[in-house]
């Protein structure tokens, strides 16, 4: 007869950052407008404009998309030296707003955080955007220690290929040395929601200002945000999948 191996109890929980660790967004926003008017560039991203160029993960792939789009005279041999100008001083200007604490974590995380390391769950990071702007968040919003909160952190420079794409996915995984069923994801958007399902893995939602009412096939549990989730109620709905 053959055996029937029934997987391992929860063991990881994966967060992505922009909109899920925080209502990060409106800071990115703030400092793309920024960029543009110290470059002297026509450009400003309004709220409306900024939710759709978010369908693409991302910020130096979401300038191109955007100058292809609304300035396409600017798509020559000089644009992919521009971009990455503009990304690095974007960045230098995001840092420094939320290097302070000014975004504070979104209801519930830190608790579950909290709780999973109280627990010896693995916490590991998985986003498209930068490692400089994950720790500036990260110890921001914690007051210096939310980055050893987290044993890997899977960023922009390490897994080039954007959401919804799963390799920033697989290769926390792979560095984490856990099976897809083994842990959860954590999201706020379509693109993560593919990106993790892609790579296995089960996945919450906890919708972001930006991503609210988007499409979340796929996804376990969508949350307007995880104040009143608790880690047992997650640990719950991931069991009921795998044994299901």
């Amino acid at each position: 007869m053959e055996e029937t191996v029934v997987p391992d109890a929860l063991k990881a929980l994966i967060f992505d950052v922009d909109g899920t660790l925080a209502e990060t967004e409106e800071a990115h926003r703030q400092a793309f407008n920024r960029t543009f008017a110290e470059f002297g560039l026509p450009w400003v991203w309004d709220q409306a404009l900024y939710r759709e160029l978010l369908r693409v993960s991302g910020g130096k792939e979401r300038i191109r998309s955007f100058v292809a789009r609304h300035d396409a005279a600017r798509l020559n041999n000089a644009l992919d030296a521009l971009i990455v100008r503009l990304h690095k001083r974007k960045t230098e200007l995001y840092t420094a707003a939320v290097s302070g604490g000014a975004v504070p974590f979104r209801p519930g995380v830190a608790r579950l955080i909290n709780e999973a390391r109280a627990l010896g769950l693995r916490l590991a990071i998985a986003t498209t955007t930068s490692a400089a702007n994950v720790t500036a968040l990260l110890d921001g919003a914690t007051g210096g220690a939310g980055h050893t909160w987290f044993e890997t952190k899977a960023c922009a420079e390490d897994a080039p290929i954007k959401k919804p794409d799963p390799q920033v996915y697989s290769l926390v995984l792979q560095r984490l040395g856990v099976r897809p069923d083994e842990a959860l994801a954590f999201e706020d958007s379509t693109n993560g929601v593919r990106a993790s399902c892609a790579a296995g893995l089960s996945v919450v939602v906890s919708e972001s200002v930006y991503t609210k009412g988007d499409d979340f096939t796929g996804a376990l549990r969508v949350y307007p945000d995880f104040e009143t989730v608790t880690l047992e109620e997650l640990r719950r709905l991931h069991a009921g999948l795998r044994y299901a």
